[in-house]
């Protein structure tokens, strides 16, 4: 990107229009400045048309992390890359579902649907035009009503407003707890500021509970000042909306999502404005900690190798210390993507739902054995004599 011309605009910049056309241009000509280098598989490209490959404006590769047979959702789904990539990984019994608000983009990725999904052997991905930031709007079925209801004075405003309200609560086009994976390719970066709270509180509704959202996008070392955030060309070439590494994290935690991570950062800036470093950055994160903490008699031992962590929600486990959880967070750590850090320590009866009392496991308290192995347990069970197994080696 030339920053030859950078201008120090007023305050006022309308964002939507600025990234509206330089993406509407993106979709008719390639512009190499929205590229960052990434290395996708080479088997998923192949069913591609170039011209589709060409036109992609990513900085990521967030379908790496999807799975066989899932429902996922990509958000700035542009040209349709990302879907048509996640589209062959999900297989035949999962779904893609792409939101975009740019008519030249969709039209970009609807174009080579029929083609891509006779090349794949299935067609499982379907396009829908949308805010990211409001996806219980359908826009093409909002237009559609508008055709035979205009807005001519206030009172038809109202009723259009009234019409798009009843889309949202009673046929949302992304339903609640419907999506296994939400995706975005450098997209998140492009949204006003004042919307952003609500695009992450979106991203949290439509996924499942155990769902995670897997996010690639810009990020800067510095908080972007105002006259560059007031650039109509930076602002839609992906820089002056950045998100400020920490902050970026912060907002999926902000929203109630838990298992936060960084899965990806690019080790040099995409570019530098100023001094300020851009680069991309992947962050995955999931949904599920909201209900009830019941007691259930379970504990997590902390693997190491740090001394002890501390989680979002301030539960601290100390290094090989059995730590008493609640049995909503005890799902939470075995599976993904703490599974792997901590050792789990269930009951040796499993405590009936009716029979569990309500349980504040952030005190940290140590779960004493007996809990766990019954208050009446007094087995005795010696080692064998011989400690060789059937093959008669010894151990």
């Amino acid at each position: 990107m030339s920053l030859v011309n950078i201008t120090k605009n007023g305050k006022g910049l309308n964002v939507e229009q600025a990234v509206r056309a330089r993406y509407s241009a993106a979709s008719q000509e390639q512009i190499p400045a929205l590229c960052c280098p990434v290395t996708y598989e080479k088997q998923y490209l192949e069913v591609l048309p170039q011209e589709l490959i060409d036109r992609d404006y990513g900085c990521g590769d967030p379908s790496k992390y999807v799975q066989s047979g899932e429902t996922v959702l990509d958000l700035g789904s542009g040209g349709g890359k990302i879907c048509y990539i996640a589209s062959q990984i999900v297989g035949p019994e999962g779904r893609v579902l792409g939101v975009d608000m740019n008519d030249d983009m969709l039209a970009l990725a609807r174009n080579f649907q029929n083609e891509i999904s006779q090349r794949i052997g299935w067609n499982n991905v379907e396009f829908f035009k949308g805010k990211i930031q409001d996806l219980a709007l359908d826009h093409d079925r909002f237009a559609d009503h508008l055709k035979s209801h205009p807005v001519t004075d206030t009172d038809s405003w109202s009723r259009a407003q009234e019409f798009a309200d009843n889309l949202r609560t009673n046929e949302p086009m992304i339903a609640s707890d419907s999506v296994d994976v939400v995706l975005s390719n450098c997209v998140l970066n492009l949204v006003d500021p004042v919307a952003r709270k609500q695009l992450f509180t979106e991203i949290h509704r439509v996924l499942k509970r155990g769902g995670r959202a897997v996010i690639s996008d810009i990020v800067c070392d510095e908080v972007v000042p105002d006259h560059l955030k007031n650039n109509p060309e930076l602002w839609s070439g992906c820089i002056s909306g950045a998100f400020v590494e920490d902050e970026f994290l912060k907002e999926f935690e902000r929203a109630g999502f838990y298992g936060v991570e960084i899965v990806v950062r690019q080790e040099e800036p995409w570019a530098t404005v100023e001094g300020i470093e851009f680069r991309s950055m992947t962050v995955r994160a999931f949904k599920g900690k909201e209900g009830p903490c019941l007691d259930h008699h379970q504990a997590v031992i902390y693997r190491g190798p740090w001394k002890s962590v501390t989680d979002d929600d301030g539960h601290v486990l100390r290094r090989g210390v059995r730590t008493a959880v609640c049995e909503k967070t005890f799902r939470i750590y075995t599976t993904e993507p703490y599974a792997d850090e901590v050792i789990a320590v269930p009951p040796y009866h499993a405590v009936d739902a009716s029979d569990a009392v309500p349980y504040d496991c952030r005190c940290s308290a140590v779960r004493h054995p007996r809990e766990t192995k019954g208050v009446g347990f007094d087995a005795t069970q010696l080692p064998q004599t011989q400690c060789c197994g059937p093959d008669e080696k010894c151990c």
